[in-house]
C-alpha cells in the first residue's frame, strides 16, 4: 500500500517536471534563438544591438529607482508652515512691527501648499506618469493593470487632482472680489497649465508629433502661484476670505472625496479578490494622494481663513478633521489587498480608506453646515 502512495507522488513529481522543462524551453526558446542569430552577425551589427539593450537596461534602472523612491514623503510635512504662528488672514495687511512704511500683506498658505505639492510632484520626484517607460507599459500591458511599479504614479495623480481643484476655486473665487474684480492673470495661467494631460512625453502618437511634456507645464504652474504670492504679499493682489467663499471651497472638496469614495465603493464590492486583484494599489495610492494632498490644503485654508473660522468658532471642527487626515495616513500597507470587508484572510485595505475619506468628508459637511448658518 506504501509503495503505490510513493509511486503516485512520484507520478505526480515526475509529470510537475515535465510541464517545468516544457515552459522552461518555451520560455526561453527565442532568446536562444536571438542568441544564435546575434553570435552569427558582424561586429557592425551587434554593436547597434548591443548598444540599444544598455540602454534599455540604464532606462529601466532609473525608471525602476524613481518609482521605488519617493523623495521627501511626508506625511506631517504640514508642520513645516508653521501655520499656527500666522496671526493675520490671507491678503490681509500685516501690521508693522517696527514702525515701517513699508505695506505687506499675509501670503496665502493654500497657495504656497499646491506650489508646494506640484514642487514635490515634478521636481523633487519624477513625473512617473510621462515616463516613456511608463507609457510603453509591461510587454505592451498598461502598468496600471499590473501589481507593481505603479503606486507612486497613481499618487502623485492623486495629488494632482486635489491641486487642479484647489486652482479652480483659487481663479474663480478666492483670487478675486466677485463681481468687482478681474480674474487673476498669474491664477488663470497656473490653472491652465496644471489641468494639461497627465501622460505626455517629448513625443506623441495622437497628435502625431513632437510634445511639451507635461512636467513643463507644471513646473510653469508653480512660477505662476509662486507670482500670484508674491504679488498677494506686496498687496498688489486680492485673496476674498469671505465666509461664503470658504463654503464654497468645503463644498467642492466634500465632492471630490465623495467621487473617489464612490470609486473604491465600485472596486471593493464588485472586484474583490484580495491580493489579487491588480488594480486595487491603483485605487488606494490616488485616494492617499488626494488625502495627503487635501491634509495640506485644508490646513492651509483655515489659516488663510482664519478670522472666519475664529468667528463661527470652527476650530474644534477643523482639529477633528486634521485627526481624522492623519489616522488616514498611517494607513501604508506593503501589499494592497482588496478582500471581502467581512474576509478574515485578505484584508480589504480599499474598505478602509473609504471609510478614512467617509468620517474626513463628514467633518466637511459639518463645517460646511456651521458657516450656513
Amino acid at each position: 500500500m506504501l509503495d503505490r502512495i510513493a509511486g503516485f507522488f512520484k507520478l505526480i513529481g515526475r509529470t510537475i517536471s515535465r510541464w517545468v522543462r516544457l515552459f522552461a524551453a518555451w520560455a526561453f526558446w527565442p532568446f536562444l534563438a536571438a542568441h544564435g542569430w546575434y553570435t552569427r552577425r558582424t561586429w557592425l551589427i551587434r554593436l547597434p544591438i548591443l548598444a540599444f539593450f544598455a540602454l534599455l537596461v540604464v532606462l529601466y534602472g532609473y525608471f525602476i529607482w524613481q518609482t521605488q523612491i519617493w523623495s521627501n514623503f511626508n506625511t506631517s510635512f504640514v508642520d513645516q508652515y508653521r501655520l499656527s504662528d500666522r496671526k493675520v488672514p490671507a491678503g490681509q495687511e500685516i501690521p508693522a512691527a517696527d514702525g515701517s512704511a513699508a505695506k505687506t500683506c499675509q501670503r496665502s498658505a493654500i497657495v504656497d501648499v499646491a506650489a508646494d505639492l506640484t514642487d514635490f510632484n515634478v521636481n523633487q520626484n519624477a513625473w512617473i506618469s510621462s515616463m516613456v517607460l511608463y507609457k510603453m507599459g509591461f510587454f505592451g500591458v498598461d502598468w496600471d493593470h499590473t501589481p507593481f511599479l505603479d503606486n507612486k504614479a497613481s499618487f502623485q495623480r492623486g495629488i494632482n487632482q486635489a491641486v487642479r481643484r484647489t486652482s479652480v476655486e483659487l481663479v474663480d473665487t478666492l483670487g478675486r472680489v466677485r463681481g468687482t474684480s478681474g480674474i487673476n492673470n498669474d491664477l488663470q495661467n497656473a490653472r491652465g497649465n496644471l489641468q494639461f494631460d497627465e501622460y505626455s512625453w517629448y513625443f506623441g502618437l495622437s497628435p502625431f508629433g513632437p510634445k511639451t511634456p507635461t512636467p513643463a507645464y507644471y513646473r510653469a504652474a508653480i512660477n505662476s502661484l509662486r507670482k500670484f504670492n508674491t504679488d498677494l504679499a506686496a498687496c498688489n493682489a486680492v485673496f476674498d476670505g469671505r465666509a461664503d467663499n470658504l463654503i464654497q471651497f468645503i463644498d467642492r472638496i466634500a465632492n471630490d472625496l465623495g467621487s473617489t469614495s464612490d470609486m473604491l465603493a465600485e472596486r471593493s464590492e464588485n472586484h474583490n479578490r484580495g491580493w489579487f486583484d491588480t488594480r486595487a494599489d491603483d485605487r488606494f495610492w490616488f485616494a492617499y494622494g488626494q488625502l495627503y494632498a487635501y491634509y495640506a490644503i485644508l490646513s492651509a485654508a483655515q489659516s488663510d481663513f482664519s478670522q472666519v473660522v475664529s468667528e463661527r468658532n470652527l476650530g474644534a471642527i477643523f482639529a477633528s478633521t486634521t485627526r481624522q487626515f492623519q489616522a488616514a495616513l498611517r494607513v501604508q500597507p506593503a501589499i494592497i489587498s482588496n478582500g471581502r470587508e467581512d474576509g478574515w484572510i485578505m484584508p480589504s485595505h480599499l474598505a478602509t480608506m473609504g471609510f478614512y475619506i467617509l468620517r474626513v468628508r463628514s467633518n466637511l459637511v459639518e463645517i460646511r453646515a456651521v458657516l450656513d448658518r
